[in-house]
């Protein structure tokens, strides 16, 4: 049987540092969806990739004594090696300085310019070379001396008077956008974004320029060599470029997969993914990816995390103190998927005790032992009887909760599903009393329905941590005789009660989370 197909991207980040939490953060949230795709026994492409071209890449190779390729090279293991490190399972890392890129950016640009909608101009105005960024006077922000300075990273701004451009006609397409967002309410996640983009195509669109002719270190058009893409209308056609756009040997995969079910990008790039990029499709005949879900800032002691602003923390400090499970659950269950979120460390290990250590870890820790105790390693045999339990009774309605939030991009929400089965599998043993029924030989059965119902519970939980806690879940699996959850490929069948085989082996093992203490954290603070 054909699956079904599903395509999720994350923005193609800019090479200029390395990865910091806030890039880490919108590649984690595109992985849980493709890894939850996946166990849902679909087809999915997963694209990420690297920005590379521009007059701010040229300027920092130039800075750092290098050419610019070279510079590129230089910063991709950092990249490539963070993913690896965080279990990000993309299925193609597009470099926009690679001739499979050329190739698509060459394809679209001269189907634009051959269906009508490139003119060539002079462009009047200002540009910020950090935002890659064209602004009008009107847009400008001024600093303390009265200097228009960027209104998004607050630099100063380069005059732009004179320069040939190539232009794309976005103004023509204002009514179509607005007609399109009316038509498809949820193409712009989450609503607020929704209603900013449709207030700013609302003031008019003005025309884009396209391409810079002031230096060479971008895509060359084919239609007038003298000039390079601009560094957007380079980067957002990596998005086709993923999946085999312009190459005749992947024609059936480009097919099969655009238009894309999701973009992830962070909500100060929609403009560029929810106007000039639908934009850009409409003109090419190209249909408009299903959704673009803008999501919000991580905060540090209330400021954006940035590069430049030097609070951008490393994964690599972070995971080398919780490890990439917690980091991973962190990340998707404290902070609200679209919104701006404040992170801190403290926080962090709060969140750690209290659910991966505490409830999650304890739980198969000892189930594990009870089972090896009791029961010799054994997955015990229920009776008929042994459903009749609250865990069982809440499980349908709680794994549909966690479907329903996967499917709607709330981590939050489906993090908070899974340990609410784990809160009440550690309560069900409590009042239980496993340790008292193992006393009285007249209360075998019983007791092994209830060892057997923990040890279901863990397999359920560590079905739906799954697409956060990738290590994890597949260990908690193992150790109860379960398959990884990463084989399953019919989810929603999988989740249902009762299906941990009786007689499987079950193992013991180190803590899965083993508590942290307060000093570690303020050994990384320090």
């Amino acid at each position: 049987m054909t699956k079904e197909h599903f395509y999720i991207t994350t923005p193609i980040y800019y090479v200029n540092a390395a990865p910091h939490l806030g890039t880490a953060y919108t590649t984690i949230a595109a992985d849980c969806v493709a890894r939850f795709q996946r166990m849902n026994g679909k087809d999915v492409r997963f694209v990420t990739g690297s920005d590379e071209h521009g007059q701010k890449i040229a300027d920092t190779a130039a800075k750092n004594g290098t050419t610019p390729i070279e510079w590129c090279d230089s910063q991709i293991p950092a990249f490539k090696d963070a993913w690896e490190m965080l279990d990000i399972t993309y299925s193609e890392f597009v470099r926009t300085s690679s001739k499979a890129q050329e190739k698509s950016v060459q394809k679209l640009w001269q189907d634009l310019y051959d269906r009508g909608y490139l003119y060539k101009g002079s462009y009047e105005g200002w540009y910020c070379v950090h935002e890659e960024t064209y602004y009008a006077e009107s847009d400008l922000e001024k600093d303390e001396e009265g200097n228009f300075v960027c209104p998004e990273c607050k630099r100063p701004v380069q005059k732009a008077s004179g320069e040939e451009n190539w232009f794309f006609k976005l103004s023509d397409f204002q009514e179509k956008l607005l007609e399109y967002y009316e038509t498809h309410p949820d193409f712009i996640l989450p609503v607020t974004r929704k209603n900013e983009i449709v207030s700013f195509v609302k003031s008019g669109l003005k025309d884009l320029s396209i391409s810079r002719s002031t230096f060479d270190w971008g895509v060359p058009f084919t239609f007038d060599e003298g000039h390079v893409a601009y560094v957007w209308a380079d980067a957002l056609i990596a998005y086709l470029t993923g999946i085999g756009f312009a190459d005749e040997a992947r024609l059936d995969e480009f097919n099969n997969f655009w238009p894309a079910n999701y973009h992830f990008v962070g909500k100060d790039i929609t403009r560029f993914h929810c106007v000039i990029w639908p934009a850009m499709l409409m003109a090419a005949g190209l249909p408009i990816p299903e959704h673009v879900f803008g999501h919000g800032f991580l905060l540090t002691k209330g400021e954006k995390m940035s590069k430049s602003k030097g609070n951008a923390l490393s994964p690599k400090e972070l995971v080398n103190i919780f490890g990439v499970d917690a980091y991973r659950y962190y990340f998707m269950s404290d902070v609200q998927f679209g919104a701006d979120g404040s992170i801190s460390i403290e926080r962090m290990c709060q969140v750690y005790n209290a659910d991966l250590a505490n409830t999650w870890g304890n739980l198969v820790s000892r189930v594990t032992n009870m089972t090896k105790k009791y029961f010799d390693f054994k997955v015990p045999q229920p009776s008929s009887d042994a459903i009749n339990n609250p865990m069982a009774e809440m499980t349908s309605k709680t794994c549909q909760t966690f479907i329903d939030c996967m499917d709607a991009v709330d981590f939050s929400g489906a993090t908070k599903a899974a340990m609410e089965l784990a809160h009440r599998a550690n309560l069900y043993i409590e009042e239980s009393e496993p340790w008292t029924l193992a006393k009285d030989e007249s209360k075998a059965q019983q007791l092994a329905d209830v060892i057997y119902n923990t040890l279901e519970a863990i397999r359920l939980i560590a079905l739906m941590l799954a697409p956060f806690c990738t290590r994890t879940s597949v260990e908690a699996s193992r150790r109860i005789g379960a398959a990884s959850p990463f084989e399953v490929e019919d989810l929603k069948s999988s989740l249902v009660w009762g299906q941990l085989k009786a007689g499987s082996s079950v193992e013991i093992g180190d803590a899965l989370f083993p508590r942290l203490e307060e000093d570690k954290i303020l050994a990384v603070e320090d």
